[in-house]
């Protein structure tokens, strides 16, 4: 029944028992919808990303693009135990309450600036071309200390990694290896002229007395970033002012009361039925979930867009209320695992709203709810355009 929270090409076959499917790969993996079941496994550090090495279910077909369709991901970042927790423990000292609120007037002024040129090129517009991708990616950017003149570069790669239908394995490890080759570069750069960029922060505690991190565990951090760091708000801003508009009476809430934007946005990240593919994990034990054995070297995907509906913990779950609290959804996932960034992602959420609140208060959809369309093949979900109106 939550078949159509991920994109069409790599929809799941429902089969006979617990929450069974099969992936276009033709391999089978548990699918977990229950919120309390999602978060439970989410949480538990003992099972964590599954590797190349684990022999997980394969999204898609062989020879498709995507490092995730086979399981895996290049990237050399630690995904288990003490590697795991010293590696979010030395990048997460940036991602702080007090760094994102000195981040959010740059990213106003940003903002604004982006909103004007939509304005100045007239209606109709696309709002994810014209806000939602280049926003995102400017702060990344910012944070990561690369040039945002290379945002197409950026973007195509970004593809390669979270798209499985669009590109072959060939063409998405050719993109890998041009990514790293400019990543790789950027970090001697920033070795020889180090700022303050994230970069520079994690090159000093490495050259100083705290855990630090390897170049190659810098490289991975630095394209996780990226991609993760504007792939998936860009999508995520497109999807949420989509939603406010749909229905003219949120928009027209919000209006009244911009008190309401912080809620609305942890709200449109629980309501968005179009998150993607969802978590894979791969047990390397057995595990229990509502009295059935799942066996150790089961594959198991936790749909987060099912369990963010669980009218178990949602009241009103197929209604979106703009004024939800408490909200725990789990778009961010959950545990040692979950999202990074969540806070920056937030912030750059709000900041959208507020501005195209202030700025463009008779902003409308510019086509009818039906005429939106997904972007295909890719795992985060996303819609193709955002056209709108004032």
């Amino acid at each position: 029944m939550w078949d159509y929270c991920v994109p069409r090409r790599i929809a799941f076959k429902f089969l006979p028992g617990l929450d069974t499917v099969e992936l276009p790969s033709g391999d089978k993996a548990a699918y977990l919808t229950r919120h309390d079941h999602v978060k439970a496994l989410l949480a538990d550090p003992r099972f964590a990303r599954p590797t190349a090495e684990d022999g997980a279910a394969r999204i898609a077909p062989e020879g498709a693009g995507g490092p995730a369709a086979d399981g895996s991901s290049p990237l050399a970042l630690p995904d288990r135990g003490e590697p795991h927790l010293r590696w979010r423990r030395q990048v997460g000292k940036y991602f702080t309450a007090k760094r994102m609120t000195a981040l959010r007037p740059g990213m106003v002024r940003t903002a604004e600036g982006l909103v004007d040129e939509m304005i100045r090129q007239g209606q109709p517009a696309d709002l994810k071309a014209a806000l939602g991708f280049p926003l995102p990616v400017y702060v990344i950017c910012d944070i990561l200390g690369v040039p945002a003149a290379d945002r197409d570069r950026f973007s195509h790669w970004s593809d390669a990694f979270l798209n499985v239908s669009r590109y072959t394995g060939e063409q998405t490890r050719a993109a890998y290896d041009e990514f790293a080759q400019y990543m790789a570069a950027h970090i001697a750069a920033t070795h020889a002229e180090p700022g303050e960029d994230l970069i520079s922060m994690v090159i000093r505690e490495s050259e100083g007395e705290g855990e630090g991190l390897t170049d190659d565990e810098l490289l991975g951090t630095a394209m996780g970033l990226l991609v993760a760091g504007h792939e998936t708000t860009a999508n995520m801003i497109g999807k949420m002012v989509a939603m406010l508009l749909a229905d003219r009476t949120r928009w027209e809430r919000l209006l009244a009361d911009p008190t309401l934007v912080r809620t609305a946005v942890d709200e449109a990240l629980r309501f968005d039925a179009n998150l993607g593919f969802g978590i894979r994990r791969y047990l390397t034990e057995d595990v229990e979930v509502d009295g059935e054995l799942l066996p150790s070297g089961t594959t198991v995907v936790c749909s987060m867009p099912a369990a963010n509906r669980d009218e178990r913990v949602f009241t009103d779950a197929d209604d979106m209320v703009l004024s939800r609290s408490p909200n725990p959804h789990l778009t961010f996932g959950a545990g040692p695992h979950s999202c990074l960034g969540q806070s920056l992602a937030r912030t750059e959420l709000q900041v959208t709203l507020e501005v195209l609140l202030r700025r463009l208060p008779t902003l409308r959809l510019g086509v009818s709810v039906g005429e939106l369309r997904r972007v295909e093949g890719l795992l985060v979900g996303g819609l193709q355009t955002v056209p709108v109106r004032w």
